[in-house]
């Protein structure tokens, strides 16, 4: 079977790139566990990891590991920074096998094949005397997936379906260039994507959290230890395992208790990104940009707990913010807002479908009216990504946004930097928000886990 090691570039004091308040090393222990996770879910194969948390390894730690082990690819995720845009891939630019050079052209044009998709521009396959791969007795690649200090190359590292798309994508790579055996697919319930993490302790203070880690590593399992805040109190959890198959997960904790370990318990991936987004530290950062995480469905139903007479616009939010890589859900929260819950008490009439107030300036300024709901959401979002962008428009889109080249273009990255932009004075704007985005977050977390109770009494009903 053949052996893999992963190696998220730095980590711990070493941050890698810094841009704003975002950190190189944070990206690539994202995009290197998410490769390590389609590995072993699709192929037969040994994965191993330099680092599986924010932690200093130095460069000869990670050379030494991969080479004890007896690695047969050795494989560096990095992203770049100060002077360009796009992906381009490494190899050592000293002596190298022959079978170096077709591993890293398999990879790359892998990489490159999806993400073109992204319009990402390709760099080439290069070659540098980057001390991991020379130091390295196996095959060995390192990657820079895109430059953290440029704003559209920033923006799709902030988009979780990008990084996913191009962690599949590297991992289709390496199973190609090294003929990994693929693991026969089992069957699953159509219409199912959901993620099993196998949580193997949650811990308040992070040194027990570690401790816990180490017992993992001792018995040849690996552990990532993540922060999480659960109803304003911060946990360390230590995650022995994800998987699309929820059995998968129940042997795991199985054999967690086998060593003792009696506290491991099963979460959804949904169930962790939706308590991650309440943490308060993330308010002033949280960014207009990036990927929805509610569901249509919840977000209706909030709305209507209010106002039962209202449009059902969750979907479109959904999908119109996904085109544009705007945060939809968050961008209905602004609507609910700015409608009074639809009920459109203000100037705006609901024949305008005017959702965002735009042109609205006065109780005498009723504002811009648009043909269709379907076009009154777009320009919201378009309105959004004027501020939030300095991109042009997707491709083959048309602009019904009317006030959009009247924006300062990128002068609001983030929800709070709205205030005082998209509403006057509006001191607490961004902030108003982003409580009914909090508030149907907790109406999901709700809904999750209601589901998933009566999904264990089912079962249990049916042994």
């Amino acid at each position: 079977m053949a052996t893999i090691v992963l190696d998220p570039g730095h980590g711990g004091s070493d941050s890698g790139a810094v841009y704003k308040q975002y950190n190189e090393k944070d990206f690539n222990l994202k995009v290197a566990l998410m490769i390590r996770e389609f590995l072993l879910e699709s192929y037969v194969v040994n994965v191993w990891m330099t680092r599986t948390k924010d932690q200093t390894v130095s460069l000869k730690a990670r050379t030494d590991f991969a080479n004890e082990k007896k690695a047969d690819f050795f494989f560096s995720i990095h992203h770049n920074a100060a002077g360009g845009t796009g992906f381009e891939s490494y190899i050592y630019n000293g002596t190298i096998p022959s079978s170096t050079k077709e591993i890293q052209s398999i990879i790359h044009k892998e990489i490159v094949f999806t993400t073109d998709q992204y319009k990402v521009f390709n760099r080439g396959q290069k070659r540098a005397n980057f001390y991991v791969l020379r130091n390295t007795r196996m095959n060995a690649m390192l990657i820079e997936v895109l430059f953290i200090d440029h704003e559209s190359d920033l923006k799709l590292m902030l988009n979780d379906q990008f990084l996913r798309d191009v962690a599949k994508a590297a991992a289709t790579g390496v199973a190609k260039a090294l003929n990994l055996p693929q693991k026969p697919k089992p069957q699953s319930q159509p219409g199912t994507d959901t993620l099993y993490k196998v949580i193997a302790g949650s811990f308040k203070e992070e040194k027990n959290a570690e401790e816990r880690a180490k017992m993992l590593e001792s018995n040849k399992l690996e552990a990532y230890i993540y922060p999480i805040v659960i109803n304003g109190t911060r946990f360390y959890r230590v995650q022995a395992g994800a998987f699309s198959q929820k059995e998968n997960a129940e042997e795991l904790v199985d054999r967690l208790k086998t060593i003792g370990i009696d506290d491991a318990f099963i979460v959804t991936e949904g169930q962790d990104e939706l308590s991650e987004l309440l943490k308060p530290e993330l308010v002033d950062g949280f960014t207009i940009t990036g990927s929805s995480v509610l569901t249509a469905k919840t977000m209706n139903d909030f709305i209507k707990r209010v106002n039962p007479q209202a449009p059902e616009l969750a979907q479109l939010y959904l999908n119109l913010g996904k085109l544009y890589g705007i945060r939809g859900d968050t961008a209905l929260a602004q609507a609910i807002h700015e409608t009074n819950y639809f009920r459109f008490t203000g100037t705006v009439k609901p024949e305008q479908n005017n959702y965002a107030g735009i042109g609205t300036t006065d109780s005498n300024t009723p504002g811009a009216s648009f043909v269709t709901p379907r076009e009154g959401v777009l320009a919201h979002i378009q309105h959004l990504y004027a501020y939030a962008t300095i991109a042009k428009l997707p491709e083959g889109q048309v602009l019904v946004d009317p006030r959009f080249n009247l924006v300062a273009r990128g002068s609001a990255p983030t929800w709070i930097q709205l205030n005082g932009k998209w509403a006057v004075p509006g001191t607490n704007y961004g902030q108003q928000i982003l409580a009914i985005y909090e508030e149907m977050i907790n109406l999901e977390i709700d809904a999750v886990n209601k589901f998933m109770d009566n999904l264990e009494k089912t079962k249990q009903q049916l042994q």
